[in-house]
């Protein structure tokens, strides 16, 4: 059985027999004006983050949802479009797919303005995704490129890039670690079913989507997320994981390389109103400035006295440099 088999069969289950400790989301659910969530929709929650952004959504964007879980976050997708076929969900599951049908007549019990022909529900796969080129504003996917081993990774990133518009945005929400893991671990389809040991350091999940074009991306939030301990896994010393929420901009990419948001900010606290670098950034005193990493090593080559670049805080939320 391959570890795509094994994965398949894990979600069959998820949707027959809700289980809700199969992943360990970190953020609350969200609570807007009119909308509520259904209970089964919460239980069948199988993320690690939210790919929800407000700051994506503007102007009724067409939206894409792959691995749709229990309905949840095409839920909320929806909440921010309201059109017919304005989100479209993808996944291989069918008891999956079927039990978001079931789930969005709940929705609609609850949610006067929903609507289920809100949302699309296709049988596919990540890699080869039924979706037109450049027809998409914003994708998403939560706790499953994890999943992937390498080159199936490269081809589901390589699909979301496809199906994306220019300057359109895929928001990922995946665990991540810094430390390495045994082969065994790697190997253990059950556990990267889990989306526990394909978890990849930041760097390398970063630069698998700047290999695959994106120019920009911004690493919204960074928070703990599970333990593999020697008692209970098959490793020599305690792993710790976390999840990164991430989204990666269909921006062309600059003759120097990407912009990458880890958090870092720039604060000139010279004599003058203001310098400007001569490279597009304009630092007021006093004011700090969100940067990218290269903009931030820039900087720092100018070997100022009275510029402060702090470190990756790995929480970034728009504006600053580029």
């Amino acid at each position: 059985m391959s570890y795509l088999e094994t994965t398949h069969n894990v979600y069959k289950e998820a949707a027959l027999t809700p289980d809700v400790g199969l992943c360990c989301t970190t953020n609350p659910i969200w609570e807007l004006p009119g909308l509520k969530i259904p209970r089964i929709m919460q239980e069948m929650n199988y993320g690690c983050g939210s790919t929800v952004h407000t700051r994506d959504l503007t102007n009724n964007p067409k939206m894409l949802y792959v691995g749709v879980g229990g309905g949840m976050e095409l839920l909320q997708f929806a909440y921010f479009n309201r059109e017919k076929a304005g989100v479209i969900g993808v996944d291989v599951v069918d008891e999956m797919l079927e039990a978001s049908r079931k789930n969005f007549k709940e929705a609609e019990k609850l949610n006067p303005w929903f609507k289920s022909d809100f949302v699309t529900l296709k049988k596919g796969d990540a890699m080869n995704l039924p979706v037109a080129d450049n027809s998409i504003d914003v994708a998403a996917q939560n706790c499953l490129f994890n999943i992937f081993k390498e080159e199936d990774l490269k081809k589901a990133i390589a699909e979301m890039y496809r199906v994306l518009k220019p300057h359109g945005r895929l928001v990922m929400s995946d665990p991540t670690c810094e430390q390495p893991m045994s082969e065994n671990l790697r190997n253990d389809d059950r556990l990267r079913a889990l989306c526990l040991s394909g978890s990849l350091p930041i760097a390398d999940y970063v630069k698998m989507l700047t290999n695959a074009g994106f120019g920009t991306i911004e690493i919204r939030a960074r928070k703990p997320y599970r333990i593999l301990d020697p008692k209970h896994y098959d490793t020599d010393e305690l792993i710790y994981i976390e999840s990164i929420e991430v989204a990666a901009i269909k921006d062309p990419m600059p003759s120097d390389g990407p912009c990458v948001f880890t958090g870092k900010a720039a604060i000139y606290f010279g004599e003058e109103d203001y310098i400007d670098d001569k490279n597009g950034h304009i630092l007021l005193k006093n004011q700090p400035l969100a940067i990218c990493d290269k903009t931030a090593a820039a900087l720092a080559s100018l070997n100022r006295d009275d510029i402060y670049i702090s470190e990756s805080t790995y929480h970034y939320d728009g504006g600053g440099c580029c």
